[in-house]
């Protein structure tokens, strides 16, 4: 009889190491980097899906808990072993989330299968090299894990430096060799509270603000319940203080509401070059500038895609003149010349007072310039590639009915701080932004509510509404306060017609930078790095005095 409560016992505890077991073989050097890299493609499905934004931050606590579960006591050690992490992460992040590149290389640019598969994971690679240096810094910051629990303050130091040096790493990506922020952590975060702190400090501050929250999470696993109770409460603050901005309104509503066609041709990629469909294409959007009734019609990027010295001579006088019989104004997409022998990626605006000209300040890499020593890469594709020249950061915006209407075109909402430049004089300051994009080039993939996630960024950035006229999707309406108010489905031909109401007045974000450009993001996450390096080293002889964990 008294044997079997002990049997009892005994089965019990096996089960209950069973986890623990489990747990520590994920974390052992063999397993931890697959393990890095399975949470790095879970990662990057957090992206373009409202629904699953909110998950990206306890994703990265999991990753950010393995980061943290190394025994090893010399930070150095620590930091060669967080470095392997972070890339694998970061390989698994941006092969999961930028597979799409494949396509413009593969189907639309004729290179070999082998050649583009091996230039993405190249590409890749480099990109994961950002999360790598954060990730050996953060290590190598970070108390050693053992059987007692973190103190406080080093626990919240650890937590500050990864967020610093995370975002950090993040400002290094989007900005050496012309910078590619695409899935930057802070994007995830449209449709959630820390949406809030966008106006304030952007989206490398929501970045911060979303990295601070998942360490904070993580910390769970390493303090004792005291100390989880402070993470908990500052994660809670995290939140609650983004609920709060968003209650927030910098700007107003300013201007009549326009009445807005946004058009969606769905010209496929592989055909809208070729002189056999240019009669179609063209067709397609004359009648539709020369018949809709709006206040303003906007087309997609190229959506005339041949130089207007190369058109029929009546084709832009016959809608000009439809346009102004209508009262309607238009952006048109199409590429120009500067001077005798430079192109540009253009914008013409129609029916407007004075005539109107945008030009592409943010060019593609690789499609609208060849970077330095790699001509031999864009030779191994068959795509109408060029050299393009620059536009200025702040060209005026184009006026219809006293509101101003700011042309980006393509990925330039990529960059908010090269669009609040747009602010930087109160008489250009836009009242709308007009996104004009192609992303045929990549198929119907999960690229297109990627791109719609950055657009709400910039609106909930500076608070006020975007429209966006796409060749394949997401044609929509955003409101000023980052919501989609309406929008096409992607891959069919339509118009979207809605109103826009303008907004003016400057948000903390637009004021800053405008006049100081990320700077002030740089050094809230420099910042927070010093701050978490100082506290990481407090009592660090002191281990013995530690509390048990509870």
């Amino acid at each position: 009889m008294s044997e079997r409560p002990a049997k009892r016992d005994t089965q019990s505890a096996a089960a209950s190491a069973l986890p623990r077991g489990l747990l520590r073989q994920f974390t052992q050097p063999r397993f931890a980097p697959f393990v890095s890299i399975v949470l790095g493609v879970l990662l990057a499905q957090t992206f373009g899906r409202q629904q699953l934004g909110g998950w990206s931050i306890v994703i990265l606590a999991a990753w950010i808990s393995l980061l943290w579960a190394d025994t090893q006591p010399r930070p150095k050690d620590r930091a060669k072993r967080g470095a392997l992490l972070g890339f694998s992460l970061g390989l698994g992040w941006f092969t999961g989330g930028l597979w799409w590149l494949y396509i413009s290389m593969a189907v639309y640019g004729g290179m070999a299968p082998p050649i583009a598969g091996g230039a993405l994971l190249l590409f890749c690679a480099y990109l994961a090299l950002y999360p790598t240096l954060a990730a050996a810094l953060a290590a190598a910051l970070a108390p050693a894990a053992g059987r007692e629990p973190w103190k406080l303050a080093r626990a919240i130091g650890a937590a500050l430096a990864l967020a610093g040096g995370w975002t950090l790493a993040e400002w290094l990506r989007g900005t050496l060799f012309t910078g590619f922020p695409w899935l930057a952590l802070g994007y995830a975060q449209v449709g959630n509270p820390l949406s809030g702190y966008a106006p304030v400090i952007g989206q490398y501050g929501v970045n911060f603000v979303a990295a601070l929250a998942a360490a904070l999470l993580a910390l769970l696993s390493q303090v004792s319940l005291r100390g989880a109770l402070v993470s908990l409460g500052l994660l809670v603050a995290l939140f609650l203080g983004g609920l709060q901005l968003q209650q927030v309104r910098w700007t107003h509503a300013v201007g009549p509401t326009l009445k807005v066609a946004l058009l969606q041709g769905d010209v496929a990629q592989s055909e809208k070059f070729k002189p056999e469909t240019l009669g179609p294409t063209l067709q397609l959007y004359g009648n539709w500038l020369s018949s809709l009734k709006a206040n303003l019609i906007v087309t997609p990027e190229t959506a005339v895609p041949v130089l207007p010295e190369d058109l029929d001579p009546g084709y832009l006088r016959q809608i000009e003149r439809a346009l102004r019989e209508h009262h309607t104004a238009a952006l048109l997409g199409i590429p120009l010349t500067r001077g005798a022998d430079q192109y540009t990626n253009s914008v013409l605006g129609l029916g407007g007072a004075a005539p109107y000209r945008y030009d592409k300040s943010h060019l593609v890499p690789f499609g609208e310039f060849v970077p330095y020593g790699f001509h031999w890469f864009v030779k191994l594709m068959d795509m109408p590639l060029g050299s393009f020249a620059r536009g200025g950061l702040d060209q005026p915006p184009f006026v219809v009915r006293g509101v101003k209407v700011a042309p980006n075109i393509c990925y330039e909402d990529l960059f908010g701080a090269q669009m609040a430049q747009r602010f930087r004089n109160p008489a250009h300051a836009p009242n709308v932004f007009a996104n004009l994009t192609n992303l045929g080039w990549f198929g119907n993939t999960i690229i297109i509510p990627q791109h719609l996630e950055i657009a709400r960024m910039r609106s909930l950035e500076f608070q006020i509404p975007g429209i966006r006229a796409t060749n394949t999707g997401a044609t929509a309406i955003i409101n000023a306060h980052g919501q989609v108010a309406a929008e096409l489905p992607p891959y069919t031909v339509g118009v979207l017609t809605g109103s826009v109401q303008g907004h003016a007045g400057l948000t903390p974000f637009a004021w800053l930078a405008s006049r100081y450009g990320v700077w002030p993001e740089v050094l809230l996450a420099a910042f927070a790095l010093l701050l978490g390096w100082a506290l990481t080293r407090l009592q660090r002889g002191g281990t013995h005095h530690h509390n048990a964990r509870v």
